[in-house]
């Protein structure tokens, strides 16, 4: 499989021709040039995952992993070095579908959303940079090379959020995003350095001898590189970037809240799974009450809020959550004993990010016919939008998990694994999976039924996508309504070897219920005209919604905290002894220099006459000093 160094190429290629050249093309071309290589990408991805499952089990019945090519980049000495290769082994292949394919339909989807859009060109162009570095992400054959491509994620996450540069909302968002994930990676940084300092190895997978030197530090490299997953992957309290990254373009959004950047985090605990359960299993269950949290918190906030994209903004951090717990529930590698979680993780960044795709690209559509991203804009749109009606309806069941979309076999396994694990953590997250359906049938309710908003579509008649943008509905639908039916535990498992996927009925049962009534409940406050109930609730409860609303506030706790103590009482005092202590000492040295300069200049005069009195009276001088000792 030597030409899977073209996965990374051709993107990289494709950003330097548009980067360079995109001004001097035509927006179609540039468009067509980047869809064409990322179609190229695509097809190789789906090769080598044809190639290497394809090829079979070895004999002791595991997918071996494979390192088609490897070089040392950086030597340091003894055993220590950074190297640079492709590694290929099941949850890098699954990625490879992953990131390929959402980014096909969205460089698709983005023809006719971005048409007429100045910086098309660019923007194209930065696409390839991300699909690039998200595919080294995941093809990295060691945690440095790891951490590079995890660099180059955020750099070019930066540039795709705040690709409206004349905004200000888009300039803080990507700054915003860009601060705090550079937060949590120098958290992840440390960790690799400790990791690398102790063990002697960057590797993924260090020999015995290794491990045991760095046995006891493990769970502190270990739980470093968490924070540097949860800031990619907005784990509270560092998700605040995630919403505000709504600023950016709306299949930018889908890009990053579905395959990209946000499962970033997820990909790298399941990366180090074996020495996560092996080395520092109380720090995975840590993150397991880390991803719990989240879920609920993002869940309980998207309830009520009313830009479509932040609803999907916050279901995004709430499914992520679900991911996080589903790898720390795991109690052993076996997933017949406890490692069941893995897989259901793993399955769930599956199914999750072709049906979260879909609801973000499926958003843009409504965007662009209403000229909107508020609930108020909309209602009644069915009429208008049938085939942006059927796929989003589609990705709303998915995702609330109803039997037989791919949403229901991912979240199933999830709540499975965490029922084995604990009957409180199988109960609080099948409460958030019945939250889940209520705020996404809210979502689609407001946009596709209730009252329509006359005024404004009088002025704005809502219509259908053109066919660039429908298209990718149509293929991302179908795919979550068949994707649960792929076999998923025998590629992907915790121990390599293959899983028969077994559904619990019983928590399939209890979870399908919850789910069917956050449904109900959510037909019974939106689906009538007036909506009395719901705006009822809202007054009684009017405290908690505003508090909601409002992200209970984090982000003014985040102002006050960073304005009005570390600006105001660490870093202006700080800065005022740096002005005025540390440079006005160097400028008082410079100042005492230059004044003696002016007054000794005179001895270096050119004038021979001078230069004997100087000579004399220094001879005159030191005389004198000899005589008197």
């Amino acid at each position: 499989m030597e030409y899977t160094i073209l996965i990374l190429l051709l993107p990289f290629l494709s950003f330097i021709l548009l980067g360079l050249l995109g001004t001097r093309l035509k927006p179609s071309v540039a468009g067509a040039a980047g869809t064409i290589v990322t179609g190229a990408v695509a097809i190789l991805c789906y090769w080598t995952a044809f190639s290497y499952f394809g090829a079979g089990r070895d004999a002791s019945g595991v997918f071996p992993t494979l390192i088609p090519w490897n070089t040392v980049w950086l030597p340091f000495g003894g055993s220590l070095h950074i190297d640079l290769g492709i590694l290929l082994d099941p949850i890098s292949v699954m990625m490879l579908i992953v990131i390929s394919t959402v980014s096909l339909m969205v460089h698709i989807y983005s023809f006719g959303y971005m048409k007429g859009e100045r910086g098309f060109q660019r923007y194209y162009a930065f696409l390839s940079l991300f699909t690039m570095s998200m595919l080294g992400l995941v093809l990295a054959t060691n945690i440095f090379q790891m951490y590079i491509f995890w660099e180059l994620v955020g750099v070019s996450s930066y540039l795709l959020i705040g690709f409206y540069y004349t905004k200000k909302e888009a300039v803080a968002a990507s700054k915003k995003a860009f601060i705090v994930t550079r937060f949590a990676d120098l958290g992840f940084l440390i960790g690799i350095l400790i990791y690398g300092f102790y063990t002697g190895t960057f590797s993924f997978t260090p020999d015995a001898p290794a491990l045991g030197a760095a046995k006891a530090l493990l769970p502190l490299a270990l739980g470093l590189m968490f924070i540097g997953g949860a800031g990619k992957s907005a784990m509270f309290p560092l998700h605040i970037w995630l919403p505000d990254a709504m600023e950016g373009p709306t299949p930018v959004s889908a890009l990053i809240h579905a395959a990209t950047m946000v499962v970033a985090g997820v990909y790298l605990v399941a990366r180090m799974f074996p020495l996560f359960i092996g080395y520092a299993p109380e720090v995975l269950h840590i993150t397991a009450y880390v991803g719990a949290f989240t879920a609920l918190y993002a869940a309980v906030v998207a309830c009520v809020q009313s830009d479509i994209k932040r609803v999907l903004a916050f279901s995004t951090i709430s499914q992520i959550g679900f991911m996080i717990v589903a790898l720390g529930v795991c109690t052993s590698a076996d997933p017949h004993e406890g490692g069941l979680g893995y897989m259901a993780s793993m399955f769930h960044l599956f199914t999750h990010a072709m049906f979260k795709a879909l609801l973000f690209l499926g958003a843009g559509c409504i965007i662009h016919a209403v000229h909107s991203n508020e609930m108020s804009a909309m209602g009644g749109l069915r009429k208008y939008m049938p085939v942006t009606h059927i796929t989003f309806l589609v990705a709303c069941l998915a995702i609330a998990g109803i039997w037989p979309l791919s949403g229901f076999f991912s979240k199933d396994e999830i709540l499975a694994a965490c029922f084995r694990f604990s009957p409180v953590m199988g109960g609080i997250m099948t409460f958030i999976a019945g939250l889940t359906a209520f705020y996404m049938f809210r979502l689609y309710y407001c946009i596709f039924w209730g009252n329509e908003n006359k005024e404004l579509h009088a002025e704005h008649r809502p219509h259908e996508a053109p066919y660039s943008m429908t298209i990718p509905l149509i293929f991302l639908a179908a795919v979550t309504l068949f994707a649960g039916w792929i076999p998923f535990g025998e590629f992907v498992s915790s121990n390599g070897q293959a899983y028969h996927i077994h559904i619990d009925w019983t928590v399939a049962g209890i979870s399908l219920c919850v789910a069917a009534a956050g449904i109900a409940l959510a037909t019974w406050m939106y689906l009538r005209e007036d909506r009395t109930v719901a705006d009822g609730l809202a007054v009684r409860f009017s405290g908690l919604h505003k508090a909601a609303y409002h992200r209970f506030y984090i982000d003014e706790i985040y102002q006050f905290i960073t304005h009005r103590i570390i600006f105001a009482c660490i870093s202006t005092p700080v800065a005022w002894f740096d002005r005025h202590v540390v440079d006005g000492f160097m400028n008082l040295l410079a100042l005492v220099t230059n004044k003696v300069s002016w007054l000794i200049k005179g001895i270096q005069s050119g004038n021979v006459q001078r230069y004997s009195i100087w000579v004399l009276g220094g001879a005159l001088g030191i005389a004198i000093v000899l005589l008197l000792i």
